[in-house]
Parts: structure tokens; C-alpha cells; sequence
């Protein structure tokens, strides 16, 4: 992954070494991380909707959109992923492994909730959307049938849960090839330091530094 070159330096104190020739230790700062400019991540144009297909990593994604695996960290900083392994979608392997896991195989099937599944009249307007959590009992009346009454209700299993849970991590937004000379300009500005006390040069700060080293 390029992302960790475009980091700006952090010269930090070097606590292994009484050696003044040694007395800092260069290191990147990634107490900075790069993100979109407001006016480019909030507007839709600038993204497209992606997919992501079975096992596929970002450094795929990454060749495939821009032609380079190494812009991998352009495609996690656009989909806005903090941490990689809760973030990214299991494969169907993984996600079978991970359900086991967590509930034991004899729970995988177990019913965690109930949901409503959608009714209509006879007219085709909606009385009940789906999707929506209720008990078991959950009942409505039948809107075709005077005095008959419905239980649209249906069972949802742990592995049904886990799964679009899974499902909904494989859409993100991708950046559009043609913005990328752009996002790229302005990940360089971002990672440049302004002068200041602890300033070195543009790409590096040094911080202070305990140690007495006047002779």
C-alpha cells in the first residue's frame, strides 16, 4: 500500500540510544489520515456505486479503476473504511466460519427476530410494509376479508441476520478515475507541514526532545 509514503515524517525521540548522532528516530505520522475535500465528498457525481464481488480486496478494485493495485488506500479512503477487517465483507467461506463461531452450528438456524412481510389490498396499495421488527404474534387485519385477521410475520435466522449485514458492507462508493488526479494533488497538500516550532521541512516536524544533549 502506497498511502503509508504519502504520510508526512515525525522525527521522535529516541529513548534506545544515549547517542547524540542517534537522539531522534524518523517515523510516519499517521496520526494523519487523508480524507476527501467537503465539497468533493458530498457531491454523488464525483462517485460511483461499486460492488463488491467474492473475495475481491481494494488492490483489485484498485487495478481495476485506475490501473494500479497501489492506489488500494484511495479506494478505502473514498469508502470512508476505519478498520479493514469489520468494514470489508467476509466471503461466503469466511462468513460461514465467522456465524459458526459466534453462535455455534446447532444456533446458525435459530430464529433472532421476527419481521413483517409486505401486504397489499386487493387494489395493490400497501397496508404493511416489510422489513419491519415485531413479536411472533404480530398481527394486522385482513384488508380484503372483513373480520379476518393476518399474521405477516416471518422468521429471520442468525445466518439470515449475519448475512446482510455481510451484504451490505460489499456496496461502497469508488472514487471516479477521472477525479483522481485531484484527490491525489490534494493528499499531497494535506500531508506538507505548515512552519511552525517543530517544523524541519515540509514533509517532516521533529518533536521535543528530553534529553540534555549539551555536552
Amino acid at each position: 500500500m502506497t498511502y503509508f509514503r504519502e504520510l508526512p515524517n515525525v522525527e521522535y525521540q529516541n529513548f534506545l540510544s544515549g547517542d547524540k548522532s542517534q537522539a531522534y528516530i524518523l517515523m510516519k505520522n499517521i496520526f494523519i489520515r487523508g480524507k476527501l475535500r467537503d465539497d468533493l465528498q458530498n457531491n454523488i457525481t464525483v462517485f460511483d456505486k461499486y460492488v463488491i464481488e467474492e473475495g475481491e480486496r481494494p488492490d483489485q478494485i484498485a487495478e481495476k479503476l485506475y490501473g494500479s493495485a497501489g492506489f488500494d488506500w484511495v479506494v478505502i479512503v473514498c469508502a470512508n473504511i476505519i478498520n479493514y477487517q469489520d468494514q470489508m465483507p467476509l466471503t461466503a467461506q469466511q462468513l460461514w466460519e465467522y456465524v459458526t463461531y459466534k453462535y455455534g452450528e446447532e444456533n446458525i438456524n435459530r430464529t433472532r427476530y421476527y419481521e413483517t412481510i409486505q401486504v397489499k389490498d386487493d387494489n395493490n396499495r400497501l397496508v404493511l410494509p416489510g422489513g419491519l421488527t415485531v413479536d411472533k404474534d404480530f398481527t394486522i387485519p385482513n384488508p380484503d376479508v372483513p373480520g379476518a385477521i393476518l399474521n405477516p410475520t416471518v422468521g429471520v435466522t442468525n445466518f439470515e441476520y449475519e448475512g446482510r449485514i455481510n451484504d451490505a458492507k460489499k456496496t461502497i462508493y469508488v472514487l471516479k478515475p477521472g477525479y483522481l488526479n485531484m484527490f491525489l494533488k490534494d493528499m499531497n497538500d494535506i500531508s506538507k507541514y505548515g512552519f511552525n516550532s517543530e517544523f524541519v521541512d515540509k514533509k517532516t516536524i521533529r518533536v521535543s526532545n528530553s534529553k540534555n544533549l549539551n555536552p
